[in-house]
């Protein structure tokens, strides 16, 4: 599993372009987060009214199930940006200088032609449900209290999008670390070791 990293910056064309989509990350990243707090809201709401005035609240399960493409993909790009996926620690760790660089290009490179493939899988998977000739532009609906289902598919693609791009500026990221083979690339995490997050730590709490 993965450390704390950090993403160095400069001035380079990469690097503007890294620092321009982490706020679309971030914002998803946030969605996700909110989506994933208001359950804590939603099953107390849906407890209390059984529980004292036997009324649930009506359509609890399709709303959980709206939110779950929020909670589960919105903050993918946010995580990756970061290096806070699950790695191989053992394997990475080991690995120095342009082996390491090469490791991780073929990593994203293999993730990025997944998700293109899982972009035009879900994208196709949204478009059989969106047809604004029907009531709320909606092929299909949840079982309980009948919601669009569309705009929770439309997500995926969306945020796997996100995510595409992400990996096309961490692959060029690679690429030139390994070609010029540089120790502290930008626009790509760089995992610290356990010494040097608390040497971070410790320089954060001086300043704070």
């Amino acid at each position: 599993m993965a450390g704390a990293s950090t993403v160095l910056t400069d001035s380079s064309l990469l690097s503007r372009l890294d620092r321009g989509l982490e706020p679309i990350e971030k914002v998803m990243a946030l969605l996700s987060g909110l989506a994933a707090f208001s359950l804590m809201f939603l099953a107390a709401y849906s407890v209390t009214g059984r529980e004292f005035f036997e009324k649930p609240l009506l359509g609890y399960v399709d709303l959980i199930e709206m939110l779950m493409p929020l909670i589960a993909i919105m903050g993918v790009s946010y995580v990756q940006r970061n290096g806070n996926h699950i790695r191989m620690d053992i394997i990475i760790g080991a690995m120095k200088g342009r082996w390491l660089w090469f490791f991780e290009l073929v990593s994203v490179l293999l993730i990025l032609v997944l998700m293109i493939a899982l972009v035009w899988g879900s994208w196709a998977h949204f478009d059989r449900s969106f047809d604004c000739a029907r009531p709320f532009c909606s092929r299909d609906s949840s079982i309980d209290i009948s919601l669009p289902i569309w705009p929770s598919k439309l997500i995926v693609p969306v945020a796997f999008a996100v995510l595409c791009a992400r990996l096309v500026l961490q692959a060029v990221g690679y690429a030139r670390a390994f070609w010029l083979n540089l120790e502290n690339p930008v626009a790509v995490p760089l995992i610290m070791t356990v010494a040097e997050q608390a040497l971070a730590e410790a320089k954060t709490l001086e300043r704070d």
